[in-house]
């Protein structure tokens, strides 16, 4: 018993100072074996490579230093799910997750962690170890076509999300990213564009919400943008990568690359830059050979290599990344399948509805119309495209586009089983015309993809008009968007319902559906501001310059600016607001199939400097449902910012009283000069609101000029 016991003992110390044995032995480590942790391959066969022996056929692979005990790093794209790159894993079992929009549209931190968690133990699951999810950047453009793998347009949103998404991922012994650090707001033109701004500007907004999700979900590895930001490449900045993420930030984890992303050697190790992604997409391994000939010269420092190589060890230890752990079984990803569900249906959102929605239960006749709502859910493509087992594929001119089983058409089936329900492809107006359909629901879809953006937010292939034209003819008309953004509704006043979808995902067919019939009573909100008209935008004209992918060599000639400090830090709800320029939607925005009331808001602060807020909140209708109480501040210089928000589920005519505390950085402007964040004196206004722009209590505050918030 003795021994046994003994036994369990040097197991268990050996466990617990695992870390500290391998810092141990890590500094007998030469530099030249240290630098080959420093870069990564692609982990399938690309332009003449083949693919690196032990690779799983992913993102990004390095073979590890096995002698030291650092087995191989494996990396895989997983935005929304474990991508299929090339569609080279087949039958794969991989829960397509919903967008990271429909997430964000959620306002639920625990639905953010739990799809992260998801994605996490799949990823552990499939063999990888590092996870390239976590899409931080603000939506500065609605036509971006990556927009779909970002969460908002507002700081504190896009922080609190993103972070809990990685700390969910980060749960299964796995490291994930955030990036695109930073000032990534479009795919045209993304690796030859400057991103002009001012510090206060960035600070305040883009920066605000790395610095926000880094807090959150401390993520192990941060990936840097491809694009320029005030003249210099974001993966060779010193501004950004030492001063404001390790410095400021006090970050530990490593920075990379993105693929095709690093530019140079010296510079870009002296910026801060930790580790050189996928190289074969670069002019050269420059974290390879020419790395070991700058530090037998001494341009690079002994140091600096050992810094960028504990950085990544130390990461990979912390989170424990080579432990084995149980695989997943079927009843796992049937459990993953569920929970995907629930997170789309907590996210569709419900913009309009003239009382036809939910469809009555007893209803005899209904008419889908387009977007092959009968063959499944649109998804979003580019290198975090999932393929589960079954997708079905439609090759189209733009490009291959990936919809997840099952279909709406067999969804709403299931749930109105004693209804005719009619699927049209929408391609013959004369089947449409003389339909005797009680309701006509229109699925209209618009792809999102990387590196390709929307020139228009109108739908494309004329499905506007389609719309416009089944309104003028039926009465009873809903229209279901699946969209990577916003887009124009010109049909808008013609419809009775119009839904949401986003991308929804694994189980999205049987959410969408479920909020149709009133199973679930929608609740999501809208994390961007939808626009009237693109000539009310900051940047009305977005600039027709192909971003280029097929080549491994991008190009670097032809930068142009896109100077952000025409709006600055007022993106997307705050924008309109300053200009006093109406939205067809906004920030915030979207029904239910009941009602809230709100009472009894009040305001303190403590001796922290810490502003909390409190209210009753009461569900008035006649359905359970779930509330987004959000409180949006208006400040003495004429600025608006969402400070908070609270998800209050309610049964019909019960109260909760609910608390909101904000952050003292959202009270505050930024002080380039003393590195603070400032509450200027004045009268600040706090609106309780359902919605940006909808102000259902309010309170006020008075203060003198103080400092809230301090870097060291």
């Amino acid at each position: 018993m003795v021994i046994l016991i003994l036994f369990f003992l040097l197991t268990y110390f050996i466990h617990a100072n695992y870390n500290q044995l391998n810092k141990l032995k890590y500094p007998t480590i030469r530099t030249e074996e240290k630098i080959k942790l420093l870069s990564t391959s692609f982990g399938f066969s690309i332009q003449g490579y083949d693919k690196p022996a032990g690779a799983l056929n992913s993102a990004g692979f390095n073979a590890g230093l096995p002698e030291y005990g650092i087995p191989a790093l494996q990396e895989v794209d997983s935005g929304m799910g474990i991508a299929n790159p090339g569609i080279l894993r087949k039958n794969d079992n991989s829960t397509a997750l919903p967008s990271t929009l429909l997430i964000a549209s959620t306002f639920s931190r625990d639905l953010a962690f739990a799809g992260g968690e998801i994605l996490g133990s799949e990823a552990k699951d499939k063999g990888f170890n590092i996870v390239l999810a976590g899409g931080v950047n603000l939506i500065r453009e609605p036509r971006n076509g990556r927009n779909f793998e970002y969460s908002s347009e507002d700081p504190l949103l896009s922080g609190i999300m993103t972070g809990s998404f990685v700390q969910g991922i980060q749960s299964n012994n796995v490291v994930s990213t955030i990036k695109h650090f930073a000032l990534n707001a479009q795919e045209t033109g993304r690796v030859v564009l400057n991103a002009v701004i001012s510090e206060k500007n960035a600070r305040e907004s883009d920066l605000l919400a790395f610095e926000i999700a880094n807090e959150i979900g401390q993520p192990g590895s941060v990936m840097t943008a491809y694009n320029k930001v005030n003249g210099v490449y974001a993966s060779e900045n010193e501004f950004l990568l030492n001063q404001v993420l390790k410095k400021d930030w006090g970050y530990k984890g490593w920075v990379m690359s993105d693929w095709g992303g690093t530019h140079s050697t010296d510079k870009a190790i002296s910026a801060g830059l930790d580790q050189q992604s996928g190289y074969e997409y670069d002019d050269a391994h420059y974290f390879g050979q020419p790395l070991v000939d700058a530090v037998r010269t001494g341009r690079v420092s002994h140091e600096r290599i050992d810094d960028m190589f504990s950085r990544i060890v130390t990461t990979l230890n912390k989170h424990d990344v080579f432990k084995k752990v149980k695989p997943l079984t079927a009843k796992n990803y049937e459990q993953h399948a569920i929970t995907a569900q629930k997170i789309a249906e907590s996210g569709i959102v419900l913009l309009k509805n003239d009382g036809i929605l939910p469809l009555k239960k007893d209803i005899k006749k209904i008419l889908i119309i387009g977007g092959h709502a009968d063959q499944g859910v649109l998804s979003g493509a580019g290198a975090s495209q999932v393929i589960p087992e079954g997708s079905f594929l439609l090759k189209t001119k733009q490009g291959i586009q990936v919809f997840h089983k099952a279909s709406i058409v067999d969804a709403l089936r299931k749930e109105l089983p004693s209804a005719s329900i009619i699927f049209e492809s929408g391609d013959n107006f004369d089947k449409i015309r003389n339909t005797d359909a009680d309701s006509i629901i229109i699925v209209a879809n618009q792809w999102g993809r990387e590196t390709k953006d929307h020139l228009s937010l109108s739908l494309p292939d004329k499905q506007d008009a389609l719309i416009s034209s089944v309104a003028a003819i039926h009465d009873n008309v809903i229209v279901l968007l699946q969209t990577g953004g916003p887009v124009y509704m010109p049909w808008r006043d013609s419809v009775k319902g119009i839904l949401e979808a986003w991308y929804s995902g694994t189980g999205g067919a049987s959410a969408i559906a479920n909020v149709i019939v009133g199973n679930v009573n929608p609740s999501g909100k809208l994390p961007v501001s939808f626009p009237l008209d693109a000539s009310d935008l900051p940047h009305p004209i977005i600039r027709e310059w192909s971003t280029t992918t097929s080549s491994p060599r991008l190009p670097k000639k032809g930068f142009f600016d896109i100077n952000y400090n025409i709006e600055g830090s007022n993106v997307g709800y705050k924008w309109f607001y300053k200009n006093n320029l109406k939205m067809l939607y906004p920030f915030g925005y979207g029904l239910s199939y009941t009602k809230f009331d709100y009472a009894n808001f009040t305001l303190t602060q403590d001796s922290e400097k810490i502003i909390t807020l409190f209210a009753d909140i009461k569900n008035v209708g006649s359905d359970f449902g779930v509330d987004t109480a959000q409180v949006y501040m208006y400040g003495p210089d004429n600025s608006v910012r969402l400070v908070s928000w609270s998800n209050t589920s309610l049964a019909e005519g019960k109260t909760k009283k609910v608390t909101f505390k904000i952050d003292p950085r959202l009270l505050s402007t930024y002080d380039v000069k003393n590195k603070e964040w400032v509450m200027n004196s004045g009268k600040y206004t706090f609106c309780l609101a359902k919605f940006f722009g909808d102000c259902s209590r309010e309170v006020y505050f008075n203060t003198k000029k103080q400092v809230m918030y301090k870097y060291n």
